[in-house]
């Protein structure tokens, strides 16, 4: 067995002792898990779940808490402290994940957070982590299709829109023009792939695009509709950023949708309203 070091592993409890449990780490030796991660009722034998990483001596230690980032993976973190080596940030543990100085893009500020990428250097075996984040993104093809759900993190504004983290993987971009909502550098959360570029990148929407998002959208527009009376205060000139506080959908979609229930003659379109044909209260 070989430890991962920076992420889970399923570990066995060999011995208790004082300040805590003794897990068996293989070829690794013996890990600490201090008294206050060992769960209540433990014993020698039982199977845990727990992150590995270092000490402050560089030993191997043990812990029930899930960190903010594991080893492989990209994050928002904040800096804790600064000092001539380098900066260290908070990423949920008692030792703090440590970004060198040639690892920073520009000089890392305390209070300030930054995305970057967690791994495992080479030289040193030490869990450090990268603002560097291009040389950490996948170079491969990306396998995805047209309209696949993807979790994505928010990662910097550029002219186009925003550069986007794909599936702690890839690199993605969600163009301005097509985004509807406050966008900050940190985010997670779902996104729609609209193609997968020839040079691996992703371009990205946050709805769904083509007809579907339309027959979807026209399904939630009429139940909304049914839900308020029979009649909503929208119409043709209704404001966009109303349009999306109210629905979460840009004015096209919204129109679109609109059309596509004017057509199946389920709603009369007013100066000041959108009404159904018939509507009968419960």
């Amino acid at each position: 067995m070989h430890i991962k070091l920076g992420k889970f592993n399923q570990l066995e409890v060999v011995k208790e002792v004082d300040f805590g449990v003794y897990l068996d780490g293989g070829e690794d030796g013996e890990i600490l898990l201090p008294t206050r991660y060992v769960p209540e009722g433990c014993r020698p034998g039982d199977m845990l779940n727990v992150f590995v990483y270092l000490d402050n001596e560089e030993r191997l230690i043990a812990t029930t808490l899930t960190p903010l980032v594991q080893v492989g993976e990209f994050a928002y973190l904040e800096v804790a402290w600064v000092n001539q080596f380098g900066a260290f940030l908070n990423w949920g543990l008692m030792k703090d994940l440590f970004v060198p100085f040639r690892e920073q893009k520009m000089k890392m500020e305390v209070g300030r957070s930054y995305i970057v990428h967690a791994h495992v250097d080479e030289d040193s075996y030490r869990i450090v982590a990268s603002a560097k984040v291009e040389r950490y993104l996948s170079k491969e093809m990306p396998e995805y299709q047209a309209g696949e759900l993807v979790d994505i993190l928010v990662w910097q504004k550029t002219d186009l829109g925003f550069k986007a983290i794909v599936d702690n993987k890839y690199g993605g971009l969600l163009y301005q023009n097509e985004i509807f909502q406050p966008l900050e550098t940190g985010m997670r959360m779902q996104a729609y792939v609209k193609q997968v570029r020839d040079d691996a990148k992703i371009d990205l929407e946050l709805q769904r695009g083509g007809a579907r998002k339309v027959d979807d959208f026209a399904e939630v527009l009429l139940q909304y509709i049914k839900e308020h009376e029979g009649s909503i205060p929208f119409h043709d000139k209704s404001n966009a950023e109303d349009i999306y506080n109210t629905f979460g959908v840009s004015k096209k979609t919204f129109k679109k949708a609109v059309g596509e229930l004017y057509k199946k003659h389920l709603i009369v379109l007013e100066e000041q309203e959108i009404r159904l044909v018939k509507f009968s209260p419960r």
